[in-house]
């Protein structure tokens, strides 16, 4: 099934919440206009995630119902697509939760919240404590991930096994100091796409935010890790790109070799 694809890498105001809100209308509607079907957020789409203290994050948290979600359900509704984005997310704990959600045509499918908090995140945030949902959309099988959560390979394995055909990514990656380097935060997609032969599509962020900049990293992988589509490094962008998710049901990557039955589960 071939499909077309959006991650929006669009810059995020944290003082200003109209003025993201904006950006993010306008990408979306682009990423429609250029067929896309699955559209990608950055991670805290509209809140920023350099909050001064955990007082600050807690107030700009919002439930399920709130303003954040429902500005993605009218998006997915109004451009008939499945919507996979980041909010800060009321909790019943001291602090809230880092969380994604999946959204298709207007309705709620599921909601993550992320379970690897990032450096200050753990000041900030609880972290979830559930496995990432493998969500069945009118476009195909997709699992939610969080930034750093796709650093850890036994997550990203996990929907793999759960049948995900594509690995929806909302990121704010931070830039590193490090002159001419590949951020390794796109290496790292790209071998997870390789390495369970599924999709990869990661929404990253730009733009200065109280002094902290981010990578603007935001790339497609197709199943055997080639990038389709980025990244465009710290440029606001839209990267489209089609995609191929019935390969993401074939596991044989050659006449002898399958991504899942080659693991020696005898040894490890």
């Amino acid at each position: 099934m071939a499909l077309v694809v959006a991650a929006c890498q669009v810059p995020v105001d944290i003082d200003d919440v109209d003025r993201t809100r904006a950006a993010v209308v306008a990408a979306v509607a682009e990423a429609a206009d250029r067929g896309a079907q699955l559209v990608v957020l950055p991670e805290l789409t509209l809140c920023g995630a350099v909050f001064r203290d955990a007082a600050e994050a807690a107030a700009r948290a919002e439930p399920v119902s709130g303003p954040s979600v429902e500005l993605f359900r009218d998006l997915s509704r109004r451009h008939g697509l499945v919507l996979v984005a980041g909010f800060c997310e009321m909790s019943e704990r001291d602090l809230p939760y880092n969380s994604a959600v999946v959204v298709d045509g207007g309705e709620v499918l599921a909601v993550y919240r992320k379970t690897h908090l990032w450096n200050s995140e753990k000041v900030h945030f609880t972290p979830g404590d559930a496995l990432p949902p493998v969500v069945a959309t009118r476009v195909g099988v997709v699992a939610p991930l969080i930034c750093y959560d796709l650093t850890f390979p036994e997550v990203v394995r996990s929907v793999a096994l759960r049948g995900a055909q594509l690995v929806a990514s909302p990121a704010n990656w931070p830039a590193a100091d490090v002159a001419n380097t590949r951020p390794p935060e796109v290496s790292t997609a790209m071998s997870s796409a390789a390495t369970n032969h599924l999709v990869v599509v990661v929404a990253d962020r730009v733009g200065p935010e109280r002094g902290v900049g981010w990578v603007g990293g935001s790339v497609v992988c197709d199943v055997d890790g080639f990038r389709l589509a980025g990244p465009q490094w710290g440029a606001a962008c839209l990267l489209v790109a089609e995609v191929d998710l019935d390969a993401a049901l074939n596991k044989q990557i050659s006449l002898r070799n399958h991504v899942f039955d080659d693991r020696r589960t005898d040894l490890y």
